[in-house]
């Protein structure tokens, strides 16, 4: 029997990262996103889960704070996933016969 894990389990990355790194290091998202070399405006909608963290700014976390950049992505990638899953009942595809 499967095991279903309520998709409110998966954690996005950026509030994550907001609430437990950088708020309590006590820098800014302006001049994080400047010491990143990226956008306010980017760095904020990860932040904020507007926006899905990428490898490459999960490098940039990994740098600045010795985060491994490889957990961060299986987070996002977990997050998507359920977030797929809470709606794959609309996701209509048949199987595919097999070629012999």
């Amino acid at each position: 029997m499967a095991i279903t894990v309520h998709p409110s389990i998966h954690v996005h990355p950026g509030p994550w990262l907001k609430r437990q790194v950088v708020e309590p290091f006590g820098i800014n998202v302006k001049d994080l996103a400047s010491h990143f070399g990226v956008s306010r405006q980017n760095l904020s909608n990860v932040l904020n889960g507007h926006t899905g963290l990428t490898a490459d700014m999960a490098i940039r976390f990994e740098k600045a704070f010795g985060l491994k950049a490889d957990t961060l992505i299986r987070m996002q990638s977990a997050y998507d996933l359920a977030q797929a899953r809470s709606h794959e009942s609309r996701i209509q595809v048949a199987p595919l016969a097999k070629v012999a």
